[in-house]
């Protein structure tokens, strides 16, 4: 629903009897007062109150139906019911003056000193909307309820005596309700600060007032005052001051049936023989290339979904045309759908990113989600695996556990082990989420039972079967490495002392980690076999975490490093890491290598996982160790006759990284960055880690749109020198190479858009939307080359 849209229900459709909750009272209660007649003994022993709430609804002042009454609660000091209350009227029958009396009533006193105190309420507020939620209503003590018109004990606290506590009582209601935004981390502060807010207000207050707690019944939509049989609500008089008047609609949102008419004549089936001839003119053709340029994300209006399918037979022989096509399939109706599914199998052949758009959520029919998997079946492993993190999230849209995806992607890893190796990681990690744990472990048992039948088919050869013991101990060995660092963490003392007993502990207690019984399939290459770890090259990095870092033994006489984190949600980083390193292969592609440095990045858990560890330094220690980058360089590459002292090709692959990073890090809106995860290779390969903050978030405020740091551009010569202009010159070109596939990023994006990955998760419509405004799908590539420079700058 959009920010300017108002919807409701109007409160004469509502056949449903008017009901709420009567949870509590709260306050500190007098002790009740003694009667003579009480005999001696009582007056010894503290009486217990016993109380009950009395209800009663008012119509335009008079009583309406029988009064309502609690159970009795003697729960002292707390007084809870918790009691629904149903009357026998309808929210129909109800008037705007309709009100709520409650009488609290003390039956443990004598006679004629029973009453605690009453209250009264409005069921419409001022702006004639039905009240929901929770609200507290102050009780006038020693007075009976009165259901009046002009009542004498209003519930709501007078305006002048309101204080803090009332507002965020207001806010908390409101919160409730879903008409605040949830943020967990900041409503339990929030919470934590109201509780001791009432705290002080009662402590100062001497609470020296009781409360009665109501909670009404909420609906979907707020619901609006009007009598049965008026056809609209008439606005209150308008005085002669400048007042606004909410008017409501009650058409708003409805389909008008004058247009909807006329789309199904024209989309009659009898009209097909007529469309089969048809040809878009030249200004239609123009409309229907720029419909086509627009970017997947973008929605189709009634005008282009009209002229889409009047000439849909002409654009059989345009693939690009296909999605935009389906999406403007009316597919509720049976028959339309029908001729739209026979027309996409006659459509020429789409490509692999069209199909991808296929798999959104947008598209819920299983024929075409299964067309988009046949689509699919072409690619190449390679190319699969790159979109693989994506086609698991986008199990997620599909109509069934069992579907034709699910089995898709379970055939093809049956195929490589490199495949089956990260579709049962990135499956075992969705299994932490509960709405879609079902499906996850299904496809799990799926890609299980086949691998396990592979070897059983095979004349008694196991090799199904040994390897997926080999994969199952990669989850073996990343259970042992937390316990490690559980281990590891509680020891007292420095780092120093934890590394001590890091090695001791695989040196001793843990000794069977140094030499696997069986080669095990490492989960970051599982096309490369560990053996072991080597305790003496293993460490620990110095940080609040105390990430691991083993040195594993590799079949073929090699070794391999590798980092394990525990207490960190790697999801973000491994998405992150997988765009670079398919732009990477985008821009090699089109013949452009800029030395990126795609470190491999597998969460393991929702809390835990590896990374790849590339020998490198910050770009903070480097400018503390040797005041300048050239400096460092200077180092490993040095040449008197070369640029600054260093060799051309070292500098070369310097300025080549920064412009590839540059970009990457402006189109994904990465944010955060700082000298510390910018690292540096020997080679002159800059590359960036650590990616909390994704799709323009960043913790400071406005940061700038390109992450170049001064000490960058000083490596480079300045801002002046021939090798700045050279690093501007890579980042164009890389940016419009990009900007040509935007669709696939746009694509791949939107198949995430239900993960749990936290920047994504929190708004993903505005984090795509951001995406796309990056790569300026709308203009022309020179204008957006221009465009991109000017903010750059």
């Amino acid at each position: 629903m959009s920010g300017n849209e108002f919807r409701f229900f109007l409160s004469c459709d509502i056949n449903l009897p008017v009901t709420y909750r009567i949870e509590k009272l709260e306050g500190k209660l007098l002790p009740p007062k003694l009667s003579d007649s009480d005999n001696v003994d009582s007056m010894t022993e503290e009486r217990k109150a016993e109380l009950y709430v009395e209800s009663t609804l008012y119509i335009d002042g008079a009583p309406f139906g029988l009064p309502m009454r609690t159970r009795l609660e003697t729960g002292a000091p707390s007084f809870c019911w918790n009691e629904l209350i149903t009357l026998s009227t309808k929210y129909r029958d109800l008037t705007a003056n309709s009100q709520l009396s409650f009488t609290v009533w003390d039956v443990s006193c004598g006679k004629g000193g029973g009453l605690i105190g009453g209250a009264t309420i409005h069921l419409f507020n001022m702006k004639k909307q039905l009240k929901t939620g929770k609200h507290k209503l102050r009780l006038w003590p020693g007075k009976e309820a009165d259901g009046s018109i002009n009542t004498t004990t209003p519930g709501k606290v007078p305006r002048e005596e309101r204080g803090e506590l009332e507002r965020l009582e207001k806010l908390v209601n409101k919160y409730e309700r879903g008409q605040i935004q949830r943020v967990d981390w900041l409503d339990r502060l929030a919470f934590k600060a109201m509780d001791k807010i009432k705290e002080s207000e009662n402590s100062r207050n001497g609470s020296s007032h009781l409360y009665v707690v109501v909670d009404f019944c909420s609906f979907e939509h707020r619901v609006v005052f009007q009598e049965s049989g008026a056809n609209f609500l008439l606005p209150s008089p308008i005085a002669s001051t400048n007042e606004l008047v909410t008017v409501y609609d009650p058409e708003v949102g409805k389909i008008n049936p004058s247009e909807h008419k006329q789309l199904k004549l024209a989309r009659s089936l009898n009209r097909g023989i007529i469309d089969r001839d048809l040809k878009p003119s030249i200004t239609e053709r123009k409309s229907i290339q720029r419909i086509l340029k627009y970017p997947p994300t973008r929605n189709l209006s009634g005008d282009e979904r009209q002229m889409l399918w009047k000439f849909r037979f002409s654009l059989m022989l345009e693939k690009r045309a296909l999605t935009k096509f389906l999406r403007c399939v009316e597919w509720s109706d049976v028959q339309e759908a029908k001729q739209a599914l026979e027309l996409m199998h006659k459509w020429e052949s789409i490509d692999l990113c069209d199909a991808l758009e296929l798999l959104s959520p947008v598209f819920e029919s299983e024929e075409v989600r299964a067309y988009a998997v046949s689509v699919l079946e072409k690619a190449d492993d390679e190319e699969l695996q790159c979109y693989l993190l994506q086609l698991v999230q986008a199990l997620r849209f599909e109509r069934s556990d069992k579907s034709r995806l699910s089995h898709f992607l379970v055939q093809r890893s049956l195929r490589n082990v490199e495949l089956a190796s990260f579709l049962r990681w990135f499956v075992a990690v969705e299994l932490h989420d509960p709405a879609y744990a079902k499906r996850f472990y299904c496809t799990y048992e799926i890609l299980e039972e086949s691998m396990l039948k592979l070897g059983a088919g095979a004349s008694g050869d196991e090799d199904g079967y040994k390897l997926w013991q080999s994969l199952v101990r990669q989850t073996e060995l990343t259970a042992q490495l937390c316990s490690i660092m559980r281990d590891v963490r509680n020891v007292r003392g420095g780092t120093q002392k934890k590394i001590e007993k890091l090695r001791q502990l695989l040196s001793g207690l843990l000794s069977e980690l140094t030499y696997f019984d069986e080669p095990i399939r490492s989960p970051l290459a599982p096309g490369m076999l560990i053996t072991g770890i080597i305790p003496s090259e293993s460490s620990i990095f110095k940080s609040a975490l105390h990430p691991l870092r083993l040195t594993f033994r590799t079949a073929n006489g090699g070794c391999c490093k590798i980092i394990f984190k525990k207490g960190d949600d790697l999801r973000q980083d491994q998405l992150v890491v997988q765009m670079v390193s398919l732009m990477d292969r985008l821009l090699k592609l089109e013949n452009l290598d800029l030395h990126l440095t795609p470190y491999r990045v597998l969460a393991t858990g929702h809390d835990e996982g590896m990374l790849e560890f590339i020998p490198s330094k910050p770009l903070a220690q480097i400018i503390s160790e040797h005041r300048s980058i050239v400096s460092y360089l200077q180092k490993f590459h040095p040449d008197e006759n070369g640029p600054f002292g260093i060799t051309s090709t070292c500098l070369e692959t310097f300025i080549k990284s920064c412009a590839g990073y540059s970009v990457i890090t402006y189109i994904l809106g990465i944010g955060d960055r700082h000298l510390d995860n910018l690292l540096l290779r020997d080679d002159g390969r800059l590359f960036h880690v650590d990616f909390g903050f994704i799709l323009g978030r960043d913790p400071k405020p406005f940061p700038p749109p390109m992450k170049l740091c001064k000490e960058m551009v000083e490596a480079m010569g300045g801002a002046e020198s021939q090798y700045y202009t050279r690093f501007k010159s890579y980042c164009c070109e890389a940016y419009n190479i990009l900007r040509k596939s935007s669709n696939l990023i746009l694509n791949l994006f939107h198949l995430m858009a239900g993960s749990n990955i936290p920047d994504i998760a929190s708004d993903p419509e505005k984090g795509i939307l951001k995406l796309q405004e990056k790569f300026r799908t709308g203009v022309d590539y020179r204008l957006a080359d221009q465009l991109a420079v000017a903010e750059w700058n």
